[in-house]
């Protein structure tokens, strides 16, 4: 009886030990099934099991260990499948644990990042706001005003140097239409480019590379001697300055709290006008003195216009050197993760601003600032892979292709209508405005030269013989005359025709001339020593034992001829500029008081009104009145247009969104000026009304667009 009641003990204990590993065994198992087949279901009677329903012989197991120790028993149903209640707890803790982000649906992700980004807006104003307005802003005020004023420099390099440089470069008409649109294309170009690049490289180092690019070839363009090279290099240096614009405004905005951001951002914008102001003087006092300049033998001439596109490079310049002493916007460093780099910039703002209004012990309370959960897909490549040839490949394809993801997201239907809206206020206020400002300069030169061609002296069958001419000819017309042993010496042909006229036994010596032509003349027995009088002067002529000895070489420079017309070119574009400081103070005072939006509509709407007064401009004076009018009522638009537009974007499509509009903008720009200036010497009526249509319809869908005023940055 003992013995069979021990042999039962050892027995029992041994089922305890086999029950035990079981249910070890077990719960691994569990776990991995789990794992593996991703979910536990609630039974009935409200345990959880996998997969099939449980047995009855599992039943009959379960009550077959009822009633034993606790501690040395498993409860009750544990082969029925029915997990541990430690187990259950478990389970529904590691329910709760964030996903890694890989796991995560894409959609979950965005949402997330949204809500962060909402966050972040909220807190980086405040923070901004702690930091105040002071001393740190405005130094990066000056800088990037410096990289504005290059910009509006760039505008009027070629067209003031264009008088000179196409006679020393002897472009023909195409070749001068060409050098006048080729820096709007390579700023449309660079405005793609930067705007693009500044998203996902930071704003201050694409601004960098932008200026620098913008001053080098700057440079080179000024000591080029052909055509081709000098249009190559004003191509890239228009291709680095058309990043400024998207940039600068992008980049000065996130450092301004949302009650300042509407003004300065208008201040700002004042330095176009400056550079305006700066090219406009600079070109009147140093392209007139032709002595300021050198020459190396006949293949290489530096003449005072190519020092004045030196000079133009300055601005560029100076702002290149002071973006070294500034730190990348805190904004954009945030949005891609970089929490340290970012606090310690927001730092030093702080206390750049507290030391300077007298409070050095001011302390910066901000601790941490939310950052976006991030999305971007890096690709890291060890040095060891491939050549450097084929890694800097596949950096600069990654780069490209997020930057063209990050355009088209600009085009997603939450900013859709947005973008298409803003385009189109973008198109048609430049397509007036450069369309005009390049019009009205066109119709003054029309009305010099008509009142130039009244006033020709007309010369009806003369005959000359055994005379000298020794003075200049200037806007005169000669038809069926007759000069017999006339000699030409050392004088100057300016705007002088000769038609059915023959020349008999002449002599022509050192003759520079300008606008002549012969047509259907004869000359028999004349010689031409040292002259310009090519190929091209003469239409149906004929030559009889005539001879060309020694002609002039290349094209020769006249400044005497050009002076007035130089200086009324540089005077109105100088009006025009300041015509714009009155329209810029007004914006800036009224911008955050009357809103964007009513700033845009209301000033298209006057400049549309003050186009109709060109109808009445018949006069050189009235179209330069108008001119300083129409430049002064628009730049309200101008202004109020940037501002909204850093405003209606986030920051990871900022400066995306501003490149692709401004770089638009160029093209209506290019559009405009090839349109209006087709039309100078036919009639008013078509660019008036052209640029009329286009400021009514911008403002009208400028009406629709959302306003911003009130919101902070996202």
């Amino acid at each position: 009886m003992d013995d069979g009641f021990g042999n039962n003990s050892n027995f029992f204990q041994g089922a305890k030990d086999i029950a035990y590993e079981a249910k070890r065994q077990g719960r691994v198992q569990d776990s991995y099934t789990r794992y593996e087949g991703g979910g536990e279901y609630a039974s009935q009677g409200g345990g959880y099991y996998h997969g099939d329903e449980p047995h009855a012989q599992e039943d009959a197991d379960s009550d077959a260990t009822e009633g034993h120790d606790e501690e040395d028993e498993i409860y009750e149903g544990e082969y029925q499948g029915i997990p541990h209640p430690d187990d259950i707890k478990a389970n529904r803790m590691a329910a709760t644990q964030p996903i890694a982000d890989e796991y995560r649906d894409q959609a979950d992700l965005m949402a997330e990042r949204m809500k962060d980004e909402e966050q972040l807006a909220h807190q980086y104003e405040s923070i901004i706001e702690e930091c105040g307005h002071g001393r740190f802003q405005w130094t990066l005020f000056f800088i990037l005003g410096l990289a504005l004023m290059a910009d509006g420099v760039e505008v009027f390099v070629v067209g003031f140097v264009l008088p000179v440089a196409e006679r020393d470069m002897c472009m023909s008409n195409s070749n001068k239409g060409m050098l006048g649109l080729i820096v709007y294309l390579g700023m449309m170009v660079g405005a793609f480019i930067w705007g693009g690049l500044a998203d996902k490289m930071g704003r201050r180092y694409c601004l960098i590379i932008a200026l620098s690019i913008n001053g080098v070839f700057i440079i080179f363009s000024s000591f080029v001697q052909g055509y081709g090279m000098f249009l190559f290099c004003r191509l890239l240096s228009g291709a680095g300055i058309g990043g400024s614009i998207p940039i600068v405004f992008t980049y000065f905005s996130e450092f301004l709290s949302r009650e300042k951001r509407g003004e300065h951002l208008s201040w700002l914008c004042m330095f176009w006008m400056v550079g305006g102001i700066y090219a406009s003087m600079m070109a009147w006092s140093i392209i007139p003195h032709y002595g300021w300049g050198f020459s190396m033998g006949t293949s290489f001439q530096f003449h005072s216009w190519r020092l004045f596109v030196v000079v133009c490079a300055l601005p560029s310049l100076s702002s290149l050197i002071g973006l070294m002493f500034v730190p990348e916007s805190p904004r954009y460093l945030l949005e891609i993760g970089k929490h340290d780099e970012a606090w310690m910039i927001l730092k030093q703002i702080y206390d750049t601003n507290m030391r300077a209004r007298g409070h050095p012990e001011a302390v910066f309370t901000v601790s941490h600032i939310k950052t976006p959960i991030q999305m971007d897909e890096f690709i890291e490549i060890q040095s060891s892979t491939g050549t450097w040839f084929q890694r800097w490949l596949v950096r600069i394809m990654t780069v490209v292709k997020q930057v063209w993801q990050n355009m088209l997201l600009c085009f997603t239907p939450k900013h859709r209508m947005t973008t298409l809206f803003l385009a189109v206020v973008w198109f048609t206020l430049s397509f007036s405005y450069y369309g005009l400002t390049v019009w009205f300069p066109d119709m003054i030169k029309y009305f010099q030269n008509e009142e130039y061609e009244s006033k020709m002296k007309t010369f009806h069958q003369e005959r000359v013989e055994d005379f000298t001419f020794n003075f200049t000819l200037e806007n005169q017309f000669h038809t069926e005359g007759e000069y017999i042993n006339v000699r030409f010496i050392g004088i100057k042909f300016k705007s002088v025709t000769f038609e059915d006229s023959l020349f008999e036994e002449c002599y022509f010596e050192d003759i520079v001339s300008t606008n002549t032509h012969f047509k259907n003349c004869t000359f028999t027995a004349t010689i031409f020593y040292n002259t310009d009088l090519f190929e091209t002067r003469f239409s149906h002529s004929r030559f009889i034992n005539s001879t060309f000895l020694h002609n002039k070489e290349g094209c020769q420079i006249d400044f005497s001829e050009d002076a007035e017309t130089a200086f009324l070119t540089y005077l109105v574009s100088f009006l025009g500029s300041l015509a714009v400081l009155p329209g810029n103070i007004v914006s800036a005072l009224f911008m955050d008081k009357v809103g964007r939006i009513k700033m845009i509509g209301g000033s298209m709407l006057l400049s549309t009104i003050t186009c109709f007064f060109l109808f009445f401009g018949n006069s050189e004076s009235a179209l330069i009145g108008m001119q300083c009018l129409f430049c002064g009522v628009s730049i309200a638009a101008w202004n109020a247009l940037d501002v909204i537009t850093v405003e209606l974007y986030s920051t990871d499509k900022r400066a995306t969104a501003f490149g692709i509009l401004n770089g638009l903008s160029k093209f209506a720009a290019i559009l405009g000026i090839s349109i209006f200036a087709s039309f100078v010497e036919i009639t008013k009526v078509i660019p008036i009304l052209l640029a009329s249509i286009a400021l009514v319809g911008g403002a009208l869908l400028g009406l629709r667009l959302p306003e911003t005023r009130e919101q902070v940055l996202m």
